[in-house]
């Protein structure tokens, strides 16, 4: 395990580039969980500095054209200007002085940690490349990081058509050539439809190494349905994680929502008999399960997820809030699958799918 300061950011030796700058901006203000018009701001900058050509680059350095190009503010300029001459941008310097440790009483779970079985790419609804995505998780200390994106009849979240996910999965082999020994793990978030059968076609999901499985429609079904519905799914051998399985909200841009009703105690023993982990998401608006049923899961014997649920590169530092409250509802590390070497973990779905 890669030992890292949790408030180092994703390459914090020496004066970074214009592109790395910006780009590292957006890392600490998405970690901070800054309005999204200001993330965007710094990373649309970067995407324009790191498409111009080499010559036009330089050209532009001499004379301090940047606010010329169309999404190029005063604010990213002064950035930009600031890193070509080798300096560390003063607003860098500022964010990464004003970071402090996500959850530092989950330290124990976290430094356990080798990856993340949950995140998001802007092949469905998250704002960042798949590439960009896994450098700041290998970064961040991670071994392994599962790409999940979503599944088609989320279509709100651009879920990725059946073509799509085999496209996704000839990327993911690529770039897996490039990062080793870090390791891309193939996955998906698939829908749970309202008869518990999986929104994927199976041979897909088989090829898969990580498949979670959540909950995203209907979550006001009456108990009997919804219990129905996850026991139905938790049970497909192609499912290796129960995601946020209260569907709640707690704070946050879209409101908050109650729990979804079901019977826990019949859904966990499902968890349990089919060896599907539990997963504690660590979204600041989910903290999902709630305490109460993380600590009936670690009662009934329960295997855990702590996930980020991350569709955006700041965001894959949140998996701090998920181990503080794993560490404090009793989950030891040796009970979280993403704390184990990549060959026990890929051994442990492959059995799930084996039956």
């Amino acid at each position: 395990m890669v030992e890292r300061d949790p408030t180092a950011a994703p390459d914090p030796a020496g004066a970074p580039g214009p592109v790395e700058a910006l780009r590292e901006i957006g890392f600490w203000l998405e970690r901070a969980r800054a309005q999204t018009h200001r993330v965007k701001a710094y990373r649309r900058a970067a995407d324009i500095v790191a498409r111009l050509p080499e010559r036009e680059r330089e050209r532009r350095r001499a004379t301090r054209g940047w606010q010329e190009l169309a999404g190029i503010g005063p604010k990213t300029a002064a950035v930009i200007d600031q890193a070509c001459s080798g300096a560390v941008p003063d607003y860098l310097v500022e964010l990464r002085g004003q970071a402090q440790p996500i959850g530092p009483e989950g330290k124990p779970v976290r430094a356990a940690l080798r990856g993340d079985l949950h995140t998001h790419s802007d092949w469905s609804d998250g704002g960042s490349p798949i590439e960009e995505m896994m450098a700041v998780a290998a970064a961040l200390g991670h071994e392994y990081c599962a790409l999940t994106d979503h599944s088609p009849r989320l279509t709100v979240a651009n879920g990725l058509s059946a073509d799509r996910l085999l496209r996704q999965l000839d990327v993911v082999a690529e770039l897996n050539e490039r990062v080793a020994p870090f390791r891309v793990l193939t996955g998906i978030e698939v829908d749970i439809l309202d008869d518990g059968t999986l929104d994927q076609r199976s041979d897909l999901l088989e090829r898969l190494d990580i498949v979670v499985a959540s909950v995203h429609s209907g979550l006001r079904a009456d108990a009997e349905a919804m219990t129905k519905r996850m026991v139905y799914a938790v049970a497909d051998p192609n499912v290796d994680v129960l995601g946020h399985c209260t569907g709640r909200l707690v704070e946050g841009n879209r409101g908050t929502r109650p729990e979804s009703a079901f019977d826990a105690e019949v859904v966990f023993e499902a968890c349990r008999r089919f060896g599907t982990a539990v997963e504690v998401n660590s979204r600041p608006e989910r903290r999902d399960p709630p305490s109460r049923l993380i600590r009936l899961a670690v009662e009934m014997g329960c295997v855990f997820a702590i996930d980020t649920d991350a569709h955006a590169p700041g965001q894959l530092d949140w998996q701090g809030y998920g181990c503080e409250r794993a560490h404090a509802n009793g989950i030891a590390p040796e009970r979280v699958v993403n704390t184990w070497p990549l060959d026990r973990l890929l051994e442990w779905t492959r059995a799930i799918e084996a039956g």
